[in-house]
């Protein structure tokens, strides 16, 4: 069949009309089907915390389920390629941590570039690391503590989530401020239960991961990165981010949603 030019021509306009306004109602529409949260970490662990109470958050608001998955492995590494490896379609996101900068820097070979391959979404909260100790070990304060490490040169187990993780970094950075000698023990799960039956001897973590821990008396803070706190549902929140394998940034309505707080 022929067509004169003009209608030709308005058959094309039509058609990317079309095109236009499907992608409107598509983008309008998300999330159409449950989104893939993944956590690069262990349940329990203080970024699975914040991941569930956000997802449920998310979930109410954007009337889709949110599914939380947690993907440990490689100081985040494993769960970090889910994301990088997914179909970039905005329903499947990461919680960023600290973990993921340092892992960029940590680690010479990659299967993924983590600046080109993920897109971030938005700024979740912030949040202070604590320093903490079995409730039965001996120094009450910091310079306590350092007297001790110091006549005890790597007898204290220090706990982290893993090599490279911000918990193993921060630890790292005290050993050598303070110029003691810890053990430095990398945990695949969760530590809390060694902490608290004094395997290991101190950790530095998210506040997030131990301030229930903290209340009850089973752990003893010593010291707290910052003075600045941030308070949703009583807790003081993990650092984290939000984000997506590149080019599936959620429509602006679901990003919003996002941002907007409670």
């Amino acid at each position: 069949m022929k067509f004169p030019r003009r209608q030709f021509l308005h058959l094309a306009a039509g058609v990317g009309a079309l095109v236009v306004a499907l992608r409107v109602v598509r983008a309008d529409t998300y999330p159409s089907r449950p989104v893939r949260f993944i956590v690069a970490f262990p349940a329990g662990n203080a970024s699975d915390v914040l991941a569930r109470l956000m997802g449920q958050g998310l979930s109410d608001r954007l009337a889709q389920k949110l599914v939380v998955e947690n993907r440990p492995g490689a100081g985040s590494n494993v769960g970090t390629e889910v994301v990088a490896r997914a179909p970039p379609d905005g329903y499947t996101l990461l919680l960023i941590t600290p973990s993921n900068a340092i892992n960029k820097t940590l680690y010479e070979k990659l299967n993924f570039d983590f600046i080109n391959d993920i897109a971030p979404i938005a700024s979740i909260c912030q949040n202070p690391y604590v320093m903490a100790v079995t409730p039965s070990f001996a120094a009450k304060t910091v310079p306590e503590f350092i007297a001790y490490a110091r006549s005890n040169p790597g007898k204290i187990n220090m706990a982290s989530t893993g090599i490279g993780t911000s918990t193993h970094v921060f630890g790292e950075l005290f050993k050598t401020t303070a110029g003691v000698d810890l053990a430095h023990v990398p945990y695949r799960g969760n530590f809390v239960p060694d902490l608290i039956g004094g395997q290991v001897q101190v950790v530095f973590a998210p506040i997030t991961h131990l301030i229930a821990y903290i209340r009850s008396g089973q752990v003893r803070a010593l010291a707290v990165t910052t003075a600045w706190r941030n308070s949703c549902r009583d807790m003081k929140l993990s650092a984290g981010m939000a984000s997506a394998p590149r080019k599936a940034r959620p429509p602006r309505s679901s990003i919003n949603l996002i941002r907007r707080p409670a």
